[in-house]
């Protein structure tokens, strides 16, 4: 049974024989998700790269019909894989809705991948035809295939990597349609045609979040999607109202970054009435500061992952302030539960299921079985729920083991975020002869703060709100930002290996 979805609307949906809740009367695919909007709302503008093209929802779709009549020139047929090694733009929008205009399946490629992960992933996939930086977009007669059905697949968005070689998670049709339904639902989004949504598209269209948390339930709406090239945060400042931006979605970092520029004090973002972050814990601190800076906004938490497509669990306004460690319920079709608690602190691995968890990783079996296991997605995150809210405490594989003393990274992370000299903060474990492991620091201060002034204050302050062996006891102080993948996550294997540790007095 479902634990509780009561913060969010959950009508029209309905739980089938296999114990999955679903949306009723959802598109066919997306292809028909596109082309209601562009019937009603052809002349809208449906995109803006930032000073870059605009196009409005009729060009959208001419234009990504000439794009699925080039690909269909190329040899790309129903079911092909067509990898797209575009940056944020008009272009990767339009390889996007061309390549499922013309039946195939789209391969977003990182564009921070090495050549030689790009070529795996070409390798992996199977791809038909690249989309590639500098080349034209492919072009011909406008073609469409209309015959796709809910469970087929409609993209492979492959894994970062963290460990391992990246797995390519295979998003269907109804793990997009599913989601963009329930981030509508969650955030409370407005689907009245005559309410403006527009929305800011600062993180990479080629990660879940960007394409289909933004743009996608922008084009669910009949929305904006003014998209980002690249972050910059005075350019980001200046879009806000240029653009009319009522929905703000990104990592905590971002925010930060944007909170601490010269021009926000004088930049009108009184249009924004949804603000959004997730990817990274966020210090209680940095959510005050957001409900104090966007007072018309509704604030929330979205957490979820690559085989989530996009959105798990959403922690609403309401909670913001009093639950800021929390990634909130469940969505209205997603069931949580956790594997093999912990007696005493309830800890245990997050499991989801619902219509949005994807149909398995691309040719790899062996990793599907091991990963949805009796329908249920093993998502590798260490959680409580406690009254239907969901906590991470930490990813299985970062949890410290000090002395048999489990150490959840990310509880550290949290309580040394919310110092003020803190900018960013990540937690690893540091091997030790005798303890096996002890808790390290990196840490990124503020600009002009040194580490000869922050570290005694950080300990000082960490030890008022942890346990004794929870303090860290290796600090490193960065003067740039943590390593990140794509989609904002900190890669923390480059941490552990790096020895330039600083050992804390005690």
């Amino acid at each position: 049974m479902p634990e509780t979805h009561a913060p969010f609307d959950t009508s029209g949906t309905e739980v089938g024989a296999d114990g999955v809740r679903r949306y009723r009367g959802l598109h066919r695919n997306v292809v028909a998700l596109l082309r209601e909007t562009v019937q009603r709302f052809p002349d809208r503008q449906a995109v803006v790269e930032l000073d870059g093209p605009a196009v409005g929802y009729a060009e959208l779709w001419d234009r990504a019909a000439r794009v699925a009549g080039g690909l269909r020139d190329a040899g790309v047929g129903p079911g092909d894989r067509v990898a797209v090694r575009l940056g944020n733009g008009l272009d990767w929008l339009l390889a996007f809705w061309g390549t499922h205009l013309a039946g195939g399946i789209v391969v977003p490629l990182n564009t921070r991948l090495a050549e030689a992960e790009v070529e795996f992933v070409l390798a992996d996939c199977g791809a038909t035809h690249v989309v590639r930086p500098g080349e034209p977009l492919p072009d011909g007669e406008p073609g469409e295939v209309a015959d796709v059905a809910h469970g087929d697949v409609a993209a492979l968005f492959y894994t970062s990597g963290t460990t391992g070689r990246p797995k390519g998670a295979m998003l269907t049709h109804e793990n997009f349609l599913s989601t963009i339904e329930s981030v509508i639902r969650c955030r409370e989004l407005s689907r009245d045609p005559g309410v403006r949504n527009a929305t800011l598209i600062s993180v990479p269209l080629f990660h879940v979040t960007g394409c289909c948390s933004q743009m996608m339930t922008q084009v669910a709406l009949g929305g904006l999607s003014v998209v980002m090239p690249r972050f910059e945060a005075a350019a980001f400042l200046a879009a806000v109202p240029r653009h009319g931006i009522t929905l703000l979605t990104s990592v905590p970092t971002i925010y930060e970054l944007v909170l601490r520029h010269p021009a926000f004090a004088t930049t009108d973002v009184s249009t924004v009435r949804t603000l959004s972050y997730g990817g990274a814990p966020i210090a209680p601190d940095l959510v005050h500061r957001l409900l104090e800076a966007f007072p018309q906004a509704r604030l929330g938490n979205g957490f979820g992952l690559s085989e989530t497509s996009a959105l798990a669990t959403f922690l609403p306004h309401e909670f913001a302030a009093t639950h800021a460690d929390a990634v909130g319920f469940p969505t209205p079709v997603n069931d949580v539960r956790i594997d093999r608690p912990d007696d005493e602190t309830g800890i245990g691995e997050l499991l989801v299921r619902g219509p949005n968890v994807v149909a398995g990783y691309w040719g790899d079996p062996a990793r599907t079985a091991e990963t949805f296991v009796d329908g249920w997605l093993h998502t590798g995150d260490m959680a409580t729920l406690t009254d239907g809210i969901v906590r991470i405490v930490d990813r299985a594989k970062d949890m410290i083991n000090r002395g048999g003393e489990n150490v959840y990274s990310v509880e550290v992370e949290n309580a040394l975020a919310a110092h003020p000299d803190v900018v960013e903060v990540a937690v690893v474990g540091v091997a030790d002869p005798v303890m096996g492991e002890k808790v390290g620091a990196v840490v990124l201060p503020r600009p002009g703060v040194g580490a000869a002034e922050l570290v005694p204050s950080l300990i000082a302050f960490a030890r008022t709100r942890l346990a004794d062996f929870k303090v860290p006891q290796f600090v490193r102080v960065l003067e740039a930002p943590l390593p990140r993948n794509a989609g904002g996550k900190v890669l923390k294997s480059p941490l552990r290996r790096q020895t330039e540790w600083t050992p804390v007095p005690r």
